[in-house]
């Protein structure tokens, strides 16, 4: 004997009880705890000093520098207030991070008011773009004196 369907839909759970705030924020305080963590950590120990965390292999591999190159060293000088200093090792980066805290205080407010908090598919390609002539104009000999690491 056949079974038939006693529904047309789909099956679904039933509903559970509603999030708390904490689980609705809980990725955007675990992503923040990291930053923190990481951040202390980099600003501890100094990335100025050679080999201190290792060296990138692309400028190892071809001698160019990649977009992120000069990146611990911008954010260790950032974390002492050393704007100049994070400015001469990565400028992409000193501009991105006021952009990223922003876009995490968004998510955080999103998902306390238990909203969705996705961006845009188009701003990873932008991001992506952006990144991508960061990494080719900071190779450029005329450039390198401003945007090289």
């Amino acid at each position: 004997m056949t079974e038939t369907p006693t529904s047309a839909g789909p099956r679904t759970a039933p509903p559970g009880p509603p999030l708390t705030w904490w689980d609705r924020t809980r990725g955007a305080w675990l992503t923040a705890g990291v930053v923190v963590v990481g951040t202390a950590v980099v600003a501890v120990r100094d990335p100025h000093v050679a080999g201190s965390y290792g060296v990138c292999p692309l400028v190892l591999a071809t001698g160019l520098s990649c977009p992120a190159c000069g990146g611990l060293r911008a954010t260790h000088d950032l974390a002492h207030g050393d704007l100049a200093g994070a400015w001469g090792s990565n400028p992409l980066w000193v501009l991105l991070v006021p952009v990223l805290v922003v876009l995490w205080a968004w998510w955080l407010l999103r998902r306390s008011r238990g909203r969705e908090a996705r961006l845009p598919a188009w701003t990873a390609w932008v991001f992506l773009g952006l990144v991508l002539v960061f990494g080719v104009l900071r190779n450029v000999p005329a450039l390198a004196v401003w945007l090289g690491p």
